[in-house]
């Protein structure tokens, strides 16, 4: 073997489960960043920063293959826009905003939930049947994600007075559920080129948003928290994650390598006790554990 092969980056780009884990803990990261973008960045500024970013630097990296591959994915124009608009634009539109209403341990263990909406819609949308045991752990995660949302309190059910953040996290889960159904039918490009296609798709579909934002309230121009905010998430949670994680699945499967993505609400969840200063309450300690046995028995075969 040659010294390259032997190298320190090497090694590490070619362990699977060190990449995986860090790709986790660096979305649950992004958890954090979006409470403390409250009051430093406006949301939309910071989806639109966010994914405008991530474009320009994959169009730098990856401008050869993705010159290459674009006469394929041009050939279906609207397929990339649904996507970047759910995946992407939706998903993180509504997350940032959530940040702004409810706390960070709620937002991990409802985004924690979002395999269990993968397994309903592909049961409405594809037919695909669900198993006794995998219906028993639909129905146990979204027991828990509806008893973080009333904040284990049945008279908030009861009138149905709801925080503004928790819907406004489920919306985030619900059009990530979708944008994931859709990938079966991504084009046959290259993971990497349909990852600069879905950030362009992301930014321009991200402005009218923004356009919005500043219609609706006073502009306010990032503080140097709000751009210290903005360069982690573009670098961490929406790059480098997404190519660790890439790289995970290239090397032991998407279905093992999709297993790590059930740790986002633990790491989320300690993060928030960590880095926000928050305390857990009961119903959120029930709520993850009523999460993770869901998914757990929502993925046995």
């Amino acid at each position: 073997m040659t010294g390259d092969e032997h190298s320190t980056p090497r090694r590490f780009y070619d362990r699977p489960y060190l990449l995986l884990t860090l790709a986790a803990l660096q979305w649950a990261g992004n958890i954090v960043a979006g409470r403390l973008a409250v009051g430093e960045i406006q949301p939309m500024q910071l989806v639109v920063l966010r994914w405008g970013i991530v474009f320009a630097v994959l169009a730098v990296v990856n401008r050869r293959a993705f010159a290459a591959e674009w006469s394929v994915m041009r050939a279906r124009p609207w397929f990339l826009l649904i996507l970047g608009l759910t995946g992407y634009t939706g998903f993180t539109a509504f997350f940032y905003a959530a940040a702004h209403f409810t706390t960070g341990a709620n937002m991990s263990i409802i985004q924690g939930s979002f395999p269990l909406f993968v397994f309903t819609m592909a049961w409405v949308v594809r037919g695909r049947p669900i198993s006794p045991l995998q219906g028993l752990g639909i129905v146990s995660a979204l027991i828990g994600v509806v008893l973080v949302a009333i904040r284990g309190d049945l008279e908030v059910a009861r009138r149905l007075a709801f925080n503004l953040g928790d819907l406004f996290m489920l919306g985030a889960t619900v059009v990530y559920a979708v944008y994931t159904i859709g990938l079966e039918e991504r084009p046959a490009v290259s993971s990497l080129s349909f990852f600069t296609a879905m950030a362009g798709m992301a930014f321009l579909t991200s402005l009218p948003l923004l356009a919005g934002e500043i219609a609706l309230q006073p502009f306010h121009p990032p503080t140097a928290t709000g751009w210290a905010i903005t360069a982690f998430v573009a670098i961490f949670p929406s790059f480098l994650a997404q190519i660790f994680f890439i790289r995970g699945v290239e090397l032991i499967g998407p279905g093992r390598a999709g297993v790590f993505i059930n740790l986002n609400p633990v790491f989320g969840a300690a993060m928030a006790v960590v880095f926000l200063g928050e305390r857990v309450g009961w119903y959120q300690g029930a709520g993850l554990a009523l999460v993770m046995v869901g998914i757990v028995l929502a993925q046995k075969r």
